[in-house]
C-alpha cells in the first residue's frame, strides 16, 4: 500500500488508515479476539497507519491497538493518539459509559488542555498502548477550550515535536475553521471529520486552502458521514453525522450513487477516493470493527474511480464547482 508524507514532518502515512475508534466498543460491544482479528487482517493488507484516543472506550481501544502491535516491527508502522481527554476514576459510576461505548465506567473523562495534562495524558497513553512512542498527537476535539489548547496544549506537543519525542502534531475536530487556524499557527496535520466528504465540502472554504498555502497535510475521517455514503444505495432511515439523514441529502447521495453505476464504480468506493483528490489530503481513515470490513475498505480503496465522475458531478451541481476533479499535483509518495 502507498504512503504519503506529512509535509515537513519525518512522518509517513498509508493512504488508508485505521480508525480504532470501534474497537473501544463504539455502540456495541466489539469481543477482544474479533478487534484483534480485525487488526491483523489490516496489517495483512498492508495498513500501517492507525489511530487512537483515551476517549475510545475509556481507554480501551488503546489498550487493544497495542497490544495488536506490540510484537511488530516498530519501524513498520505509525501509530496517532490524541489529548484533552484525561482518564480519572469516576467517583458516581452508573454501570456502563455514557459517552457512546460499551464499557464500564468505572473512569470519566475530565476535559483539560494544559500543558500537564498534556504531558500526563501522553504518559498514560504510552502505559495503555505499551508502545515506547506516539508518530503523531492530535488535539481531541478542543472546540470549547480554544485558549488553553492554543496557549498551552499546542505548545507543549511543539517542544516534544523539537526534541524528537514525537513525529509530528496536530488536531481533530468535526468543524474546520477552528482547524484553519491551527494549520495556520503550529500544526503540521490535521484530522478532518466529515467536512471534506462527496456531501459536504465545507472544508473549502478554510481548511484546505491553508494546507495548501502553508505546505500542511490533512487526515481525512468521517467520509461516509455516519454512514449515508456507505451503501451503495443510500435509503430513508440511514445516518448522517450521527442524525438520521434529511431527505434532501438522502436523494442527493442516491443521485451522486446513480452516476458512480455509470461510471463502473459505487458510492462507497467513491466516498472513500473523494477525500484524496486534493492535493492536501494524504490520508483516509476508517473506523473497522471486524476482519471482513478491513477486507471490504481494503478492497474499496484499491478500485479505480474515473476522474470522469468528478466532473460529472460537478457538471450537475452534485458536488461543488471549486472541486479539484485530478490528483495530479499530489504531494510526493513513498512505496
Amino acid at each position: 500500500m502507498q504512503h504519503r508524507k506529512i509535509q515537513h514532518t519525518p512522518v509517513a502515512v498509508t493512504e488508508l488508515g485505521f480508525g480504532a475508534s470501534v474497537i473501544g466498543n463504539l455502540y456495541r460491544v466489539t469481543e477482544a479476539h474479533v478487534a484483534s482479528a480485525a487488526l491483523d487482517t489490516a496489517w495483512d493488507a498492508g495498513i500501517r497507519y492507525f489511530d487512537t484516543a483515551p476517549h475510545y472506550g475509556l481507554g480501551l481501544s488503546e489498550r487493544r491497538l497495542g497490544a495488536a502491535l506490540r510484537d511488530r516491527p516498530r519501524e513498520e508502522y505509525v501509530v496517532s493518539s490524541k489529548v484533552g481527554r484525561l482518564l480519572v476514576p469516576n467517583a458516581h459510576p452508573r454501570g456502563v459509559d455514557d459517552e457512546g461505548f460499551v464499557v464500564r465506567d468505572d473512569l470519566r473523562r475530565q476535559w483539560d488542555f494544559s500543558r500537564d495534562g498534556v504531558l500526563r495524558s501522553l504518559d498514560e497513553t504510552l502505559e495503555r498502548t505499551g508502545l515506547d512512542r506516539l508518530d503523531i498527537v492530535y488535539l481531541h476535539d478542543p472546540d470549547d477550550h480554544w485558549r488553553q489548547a492554543a496557549d498551552e496544549a499546542m505548545p507543549a506537543l511543539a517542544e516534544l515535536r523539537e526534541q524528537g519525542v514525537v513525529g509530528a502534531i496536530g488536531a481533530g475536530m468535526n468543524q474546520s475553521a477552528m482547524l484553519a487556524r491551527f494549520l495556520r499557527e503550529t500544526a503540521d496535520v490535521l484530522m478532518l471529520a466529515g467536512r471534506y466528504t462527496l456531501l459536504d465540502q465545507s472544508a473549502l472554504d478554510d481548511v484546505l486552502p491553508a494546507a495548501q498555502a502553508h505546505g500542511k497535510s490533512v487526515v481525512a475521517v468521517g467520509v461516509f458521514n455516519s454512514g449515508l455514503l456507505s451503501k451503495d444505495r443510500p435509503a430513508e432511515g440511514m445516518k448522517y453525522d450521527y442524525q438520521d439523514a434529511p431527505t434532501d441529502l438522502v436523494r442527493r447521495a442516491l443521485a451522486i450513487a446513480e452516476v458512480c453505476e455509470r461510471y463502473g464504480t459505487t458510492l462507497p468506493a467513491a466516498a472513500i477516493a473523494f477525500p484524496r483528490t486534493h492535493p492536501a489530503v494524504v490520508n483516509v481513515t476508517l473506523g473497522m470493527r471486524t476482519a471482513e470490513q478491513v477486507r471490504r475498505n481494503v478492497e474499496l480503496h484499491a478500485r479505480r474511480v474515473p476522474d470522469g465522475l468528478w466532473d460529472e458531478l460537478r457538471a450537475q451541481g452534485l458536488i461543488r464547482a471549486d472541486v479539484p476533479t485530478t490528483s495530479e499535483e499530489r504531494q510526493p509518495r513513498r512505496s
